[in-house]
């Protein structure tokens, strides 16, 4: 599942810190008395250290032990739990386990954090310029950052087809122009063309011939379109092309980079 386990925030704080202190929980600690911030929901001051390192607080969960539990992200992408102790003076941000092996901030982590970050990524592809390759309709819908020279996208649409021709699956190609010269110029000409749909498949059923033929020029407004494309492709942490994205058996958002090998097609695209 994409983005639920947490991640260093600097080694995410102390995870070593956290296991102890889970251990101490063990003991039934008596709870530390609620302090007015506690009881009219305030955020601790000491949160703002670590929001400093790009912890973004999204909301409070109850903890053991006297803790205050706070669910967020890492630098806009990694759920992350924060807990505060009961001095309000220090903050540890890691997992924090009970007798039984079980992560205690799991389950608010997916609630407060995971599944909004998810929906909020989903709505960023959603707004972004694409192309869609298949049926309006098709019960599924996955992503793709898509360059019109990319040997590996192309490869990608062709394994993709089986899926995409029965209707079960919509893709929708996110075009960007990096892998050569004339990248964001082919990109536009799908872009621009009346029918976008039908110039991606131009490009893909002449690919081994060099594909669609380059625009003649790049409009501002497309040119904003791709390098919007090409933030969004870094911000969801893709490098080159292919970056998949699409959802799990939860309907939270999961990834893939680079050409799905195996049963990742599977795990991609559903089952066949």
């Amino acid at each position: 599942m994409l983005f639920i386990s947490p991640r260093p925030l600097g080694s995410l704080l102390a995870t070593g810190l956290l296991l102890s202190l889970a251990a101490c929980s063990q003991a039934q600690s008596p709870k530390a008395p609620a302090t007015a911030a506690t009881r009219t929901g305030e955020q601790p001051a000491v949160l703002k250290g670590i929001q400093k390192h790009g912890f973004e607080v999204l909301g409070e969960f109850d903890a053991p032990g006297g803790l205050r539990g706070f669910a967020g992200v890492v630098g806009g992408q990694q759920p992350a739990a924060a807990y505060v102790t009961p001095d309000g003076k220090h903050v540890l941000v890691g997992s924090l386990f009970n007798e039984n092996g079980e992560e205690v901030g799991a389950a608010a982590l997916e609630k407060l954090a995971a599944k909004p970050m998810s929906d909020r990524m989903w709505n960023k592809l959603d707004a972004s310029a694409w192309v869609r390759d298949g049926r309006a309709d098709a019960p599924r819908v996955v992503y793709t950052f898509s360059d019109a020279n990319c040997p590996y996208c192309h490869t990608f649409w062709e394994a993709a087809r089986p899926w995409v021709d029965s209707g079960k699956v919509q893709l929708r190609h996110i075009m960007v122009g990096v892998i050569r010269e004339d990248s964001p110029a082919k990109a536009a000409a799908i872009l621009t063309a009346p029918n976008p749909s039908a110039a991606l498949l131009e490009n893909e059923h002449g690919f081994d011939k060099g594909g669609i033929k380059p625009a003649s020029k790049l409009s501002p407004e497309i040119a904003n379109k791709l390098n919007a494309n090409q933030e969004l492709m870094l911000e969801m942490g893709f490098q080159g092309t292919p970056g998949i994205l699409f959802k799990d058996d939860k309907g939270m958002v999961d990834r893939l980079s680079g050409l799905p090998q195996g049963k990742d097609m599977e795990r991609v695209m559903g089952a066949r």
